[in-house]
């Protein structure tokens, strides 16, 4: 049965918005730059949110709200992943998780792992825990990305004690195949070093990619890895501020449990209730037409490209709403962003903010109305054609 796209909120009630996405510029922008999307929440959301504001719900956010058990069904029904609810740890968000975590399995000084070009927060998280960047860049190998195994191993043999992997990758949209993540696991456990995966993203994997969580790769990953998510990019909850710390063997299970209460006290109660609904199988048919609707927008995107920016390089992502694309060929310069901001008034993601290998490149979020999508498009098609009119003949 076909699943009916979800449909975008209309631009005049999204300019209504106070977040990110629809502050930081003013009303001639269309802002396609941070990782918020443009739809109405999930009906069980706004349903439990609308309950807990009527009844002053706003305490503090209880030992356990549910959440554990919520997410174990929900991997289990989504991903067919086996998750013991007893190690499942919430705190404020995914980066969070990742900073604690560090803290617990690293000591000052200690090298940690990237994969660029990636988030960039990694970078910024991996410094607040105290440690260095160790980038390994992922491979392009002509059909997509992945890891580079033999770098990485490399990386490990020098000091590096952690990976900070993304799975699936922001901003490639690579959904790393299971076999890569039981390879990395290898890798890593022979260097007693361990991995930490942002799997934020995992929701949006679309069907001819199935994501596998990094904990249920192998059984060395089990032992070696930690995951950190949240409900928060599917369902567009950043502001909720609730994540997950999940481990699947006893001994990453007591690092986790060692980690100060305060971790866990940073919970909101309102993205702890929100998560709930949000995991809850009557919120699955939203899912299931958010996915239809940014599966017919990634490939708009390609035949957008194709007709107003056919120099560009894309690949459609397999997974989530942010896309890579490389405008290195329109000669913009490292962060071809910044001109398009000026002279378009279309605000994308600056590709060098996620490493060296984002240089000439942007991400562009679609998770907005195709109208928004082809007009934003449209506008730097302009902006390519009148730069290859000025060019000298």
């Amino acid at each position: 049965m076909s699943i009916a796209p979800l449909e975008a909120l209309p631009l005049d009630t999204l300019r209504r918005r106070s977040s990110t996405k629809w502050r930081t510029y003013g009303a001639d922008v269309l802002p396609l730059f941070v990782a918020e999307t443009d739809f109405a929440l999930a009906p069980p959301i706004t349903r439990a949110l609308t309950e807990a504001v009527e009844i002053g719900d706003t305490g503090y956010t209880p030992p356990d709200p549910g959440l554990r058990d919520a997410f174990a069904r929900f991997a289990g029904r989504r991903f067919g992943w086996a998750v013991d609810p007893d190690r499942v740890r919430t705190t404020a968000d995914v980066m969070m998780g990742v900073v604690e975590i560090l803290r617990a399995v690293t000591s000052p000084g200690d090298r940690v792992i990237t994969t660029p070009p990636v988030y960039p927060p990694f970078a910024m998280c991996i410094e607040e825990a105290g440690c260095h960047v160790a980038p390994v860049p992922l491979v392009d190998d002509g059909s997509g990305w992945r890891l580079d195994l033999d770098g990485i191993e490399g990386a490990l043999a020098a000091g590096a004690r952690a990976v900070l992997l993304c799975n699936p990758h922001n901003p490639t949209g690579t959904v790393h195949a299971a076999a890569t993540l039981a390879a990395l696991a290898e890798v890593v456990a022979r260097y007693d070093a361990v991995v930490i995966s942002d799997e934020i993203h995992a929701p949006l994997a679309f069907e001819e990619n199935p994501y596998t969580p990094f904990l249920a790769a192998s059984k060395t990953a089990a032992a070696i890895g930690y995951a950190v998510t949240s409900a928060s990019k599917a369902f567009n909850l950043a502001g909720l501020k609730c994540a997950m710390m999940i481990t699947a063997d006893a001994r990453t299970a007591a690092v986790i449990g060692a980690l100060p209460p305060e971790v866990e006290w940073r919970t909101g109660l309102f993205g702890a209730i929100a998560s709930v609904a949000a995991f809850d199988p009557a919120s699955d048919i939203w899912l299931d037409a958010l996915q239809a609707r940014l599966d017919l927008n990634r490939r708009l995107l390609a035949d957008l490209l194709a007709s107003h920016l056919p120099r560009a390089g894309y690949r459609p992502p397999e997974a989530g709403y942010l896309a890579w694309v490389d405008l290195s060929a329109y000669g913009w310069g490292d962060d071809p962003a910044a001109r398009i901001l000026d002279e378009t008034r279309v605000a994308l993601h600056h590709g060098p903010q996620f490493g060296e290998q984002g240089r000439g490149h942007v991400r562009v979020n679609i998770g907005c109305a195709p109208e928004i999508l082809t007009e934003a498009v449209e506008r730097i098609g302009r902006l390519a054609s009148a730069s290859s009119k000025a060019l000298p003949v």
